[in-house]
């Protein structure tokens, strides 16, 4: 795909952060931007801003972790569109807690949405890729994909998942013409942690204040930035994007020694312990 010009280009999670980055950026290069998510208000804000700015779009109230929900919108792209040729599965939510803490309600909230979402996302929209010859698949993993920190095993479990699910989909995509890339963003100032889960408690919001300020702080790549680079990998077809210094330091590192890096990281040590529930 060397440019998305009349594009059919889906981005799930397109409300605010990288979602709706790249929604605007694919807008701005011509593409016809089908978005979707969970939050109508914010939804809309970004659907505003890409027709002020000239672009074409429609939006859909659509929950990724329902597959039955994705397969219709799926069949409707398809019906008015004559089916995706980007299909940016982007959406996901957080959670920290320690594993002997962590509710199975909590764990299933975030791996419904962040892995099954991708999933759901792919296998909906790929038959009618495959019908046609041509698209691409972009996941969107992170840095806690590749590797575990405090506090983040649901999250840690399904950005590893989203990386092995798309590693095994490139593979077998090949000589198919669709392209498959895995993205692994590192600190993105987005409002991924605004919308995380907490505990109850009298201190939980002041927590979660103190979290947000605590992770602006760590953040070193804004939204805006995200998205062009991840425009650019899948023009490039690229198999792995890395998004942010902070990204291609833990890519280097964990490589160097896969079994301690994080002796070598300890700011993601601070973001596991703020980010605790």
């Amino acid at each position: 795909m060397r440019n998305f010009k009349d594009k059919i280009c889906i981005v799930t999670g397109a409300a605010s952060g990288i979602g709706a980055a790249c929604a605007k950026a694919l807008a701005a290069e011509g593409a016809y931007v089908v978005m979707t998510d969970v939050r109508a208000d914010m939804l809309e804000i970004t659907q505003q801003e890409i027709a002020a700015a000239g672009g074409k779009g429609e939006s859909h109230i659509v929950d990724v972790s329902d597959r039955d929900a994705m397969f219709a919108l799926a069949d409707q792209v398809k019906q008015n569109h004559g089916g995706a040729d980007l299909v940016l599965n982007n959406a996901g939510v957080a959670h920290g807690a320690p594993v002997a803490e962590m509710t199975m309600d909590n764990f299933n909230w975030v791996m419904d949405i962040d892995f099954w979402g991708v999933v759901h996302g792919t296998q909906a929209f790929l038959p009618h890729m495959l019908e046609r010859g041509s698209g691409h698949i972009a996941n969107v993993s992170s840095i806690f994909g590749l590797i575990g920190v405090p506090s983040q095993s649901a999250y840690n479990a399904a950005k590893y998942g989203v990386l092995g699910f798309t590693e095994a989909l490139r593979h077998e995509m090949d000589g198919k013409d669709i392209g498959v890339t895995c993205i692994h963003p590192g600190g993105i100032n987005t409002n991924i942690v605004r919308h995380a889960r907490i505990a109850q408690g009298p201190d939980a919001e002041a927590q979660r204040e103190e979290a947000i300020v605590k992770f602006q702080q760590l953040t070193r790549t804004q939204p805006d930035g995200a998205a062009r680079i991840i425009l650019k990998g899948i023009r490039k077809n690229k198999a792995r994007i890395l998004i942010g210094p902070d990204a291609v330091l833990v890519d280097i590192i964990r490589r160097l020694f896969p079994a301690s890096y994080l002796r070598f990281l300890p700011f993601l040590k601070e973001v596991g312990r703020e980010e605790e529930a």
